[in-house]
């Protein structure tokens, strides 16, 4: 699932939000498109297309374009396949990869590095 300690930060970050986590699970369903995902989970287009490139980035979610019967371009999304065992061994294993001071040392939202 993950080879850096950054894409371990990235893709914990992005499964943890409710609303990214019932995206992954509409989408594990089926492959969609933006409106329709947007009208099943009940939230704007705008805040879906947040999450979608959240989760995009980090690798869970892959999009593609594809031209509908009326001439108009759809956003696709499915998910992209992923299994991941959280291991004691397997953070410390990630932690030396770390690139960004922030990712040791705490970060902006006010969490605490270590002592």
């Amino acid at each position: 699932m993950w080879t850096t300690g950054d894409e371990l930060l990235r893709q914990l970050g992005a499964l943890g939000n409710p609303h990214r986590l019932r995206i992954i699970a509409a989408l594990s369903a089926e492959r969609t498109y933006v409106s329709k995902l947007a009208r099943e989970l009940r939230i704007s287009r705008a805040l879906l297309q947040v999450h979608l490139r959240k989760l995009e980035a980090a690798g869970l979610v892959s999009a593609s374009s594809e031209v509908g019967e009326d001439g108009k371009t759809l956003r696709f999304y499915e998910v992209t396949p992923f299994s991941a065992v959280l291991t004691p061994q397997a953070i410390a294993a990630a932690v030396p990869t770390l690139t960004t001071p922030d990712s040791v040392h705490g970060n902006a939202d006010g969490e605490e590095g270590p002592t």
